[in-house]
């Protein structure tokens, strides 16, 4: 006998019909997930507001520019298995490429390769010319036609833009209005009203503080914050390294002839040379992500003393121990999933309200797209 999910089936939280006309959906989070649906849904004749928290798209598919070059310091690069993924992809040809990237298997602590051939081979794609310019991309349309509407129906997209609360719509009681802080200005706050649906296409924690702070753990929403209780996704400090010397005539580039690695070193689990990717400035530039124990151990320390720590466990692993001109940490709170929701989305019919993001399914780029999408076929 089939097991029973302890999740109800996605298709059977359909969102229910909305008022006539255009249907108004508010999607909080510009990153893959944030983007693959309010794409989907604007596609689909819905009006959709963007709004994040940032000043630009890609959540953690992000590209940090520096004097030296850019930094892929969030995702590394993605794969593609699912068919709906591969044809999407095929819209930005000029975007993606594959990256060859001569990745060693497992490095022991001293730097010595275990493993050169990974046991399954597959393809390696990056975005150009950094990870961040595929969701860029995809949301362009959306922010060429909140220019093109904004004197008859508002801005669609709303940039540094943080949603600090949900309540109901006075005028509309069925619907929401969402509270607002500017992120440039201290104090600046701003009501959005009007729409019939929200998705929040965030952190998993971060739509719990968000259902907290708007009386919704609890009710209706109880179904979506319990749901939520069982996923678990790790942190990870990130550490940019430059070395432009390197990049002298007549000097080789540093360190080992490998150009990506993951490591079994206690402090570092993930290392790219950002020089290797496809369209990549060739200053030599690492990248270097801290395992995910080691991350949540020295979640809260101070970044100089991440910084040093992780630099010399970069010398150990590579050799390196040249002093970069650049070495700068950024931490992520939520950055592997470890224990995903085990469904693409969570849709709450009594409330209008739905939530999706990588968490649902895994930690990978397309995990995200997969959830946006799903949930955006849903509503639509």
């Amino acid at each position: 006998m089939a097991k029973k999910s302890k999740f109800p089936d996605p298709q059977s939280q359909r969102p229910s019909a909305a008022s006539p006309g255009p249907r108004r959906v508010a999607v909080v989070g510009a990153g893959m997930a944030g983007v693959a649906c309010a794409r989907t849904l604007a596609q689909a004749g819905c009006h959709v507001t963007l709004f994040e928290k940032s000043r630009g798209f890609g959540g953690r598919m992000s590209t940090r520019q520096t004097e030296f070059g850019s930094f892929d310091h969030g995702a590394q690069y993605f794969t593609v298995r699912d068919e709906r993924f591969a044809l999407a992809l095929q819209t930005t040809p000029d975007v993606v490429l594959p990256w060859s990237a001569n990745t060693v298997r497992v490095l022991d602590a001293l730097g010595h390769v275990l493993a050169t051939t990974p046991p399954r081979r597959e393809a390696h794609y990056v975005a150009t010319p950094g990870m961040n310019a595929l969701v860029r991309t995809w949301a362009q349309p959306l922010a060429d036609a909140a220019h093109a509407q904004a004197p008859r129906q508002g801005a669609a997209v709303q940039l540094n833009t943080r949603v600090v609360r949900l309540s109901r719509d006075p005028i509309r009681p069925n619907g929401w209005q969402l509270h607002t802080e500017d992120q440039h200005t201290e104090g600046a706050q701003g009501i959005a009203s009007g729409f019939d649906q929200v998705v929040l296409a965030m952190p998993h924690m971060q739509v719990q503080d968000l259902l907290r702070a708007s009386g919704l753990e609890k009710g209706a929403g109880q179904t979506i914050s319990q749901a939520l209780q069982t996923v678990t996704v790790a942190p990870c400090w990130t550490l940019m390294l430059a070395f432009p010397n390197a990049a002298q005539p007549g000097l080789p580039h540093l360190g080992p002839q490998w150009n990506a690695a993951r490591s079994t070193h206690h402090r570092i689990s993930w290392l790219a040379r950002e020089g290797s990717k496809p369209r990549r400035e060739h200053i030599e530039r690492w990248t270097i992500q801290a395992s995910p124990a080691w991350s949540a151990e020295h979640l809260e320390d101070d970044p100089q003393r991440v910084t040093a720590k992780l630099r010399k466990a970069f010398s150990e692993v590579t050799g390196i121990r040249a002093e970069p001109s650049h070495a700068v940490v950024h931490r992520w709170r939520f950055a592997q999933t470890q224990t995903p929701l085990g469904q693409p989305f969570v849709w709450s019919p009594e409330l209008n309200l739905g939530v999706c993001g990588d968490w649902c399914l895994g930690h990978r780029v397309e995990d995200a797209f997969i959830s946006g999408l799903e949930l955006a076929l849903a509503i639509a």
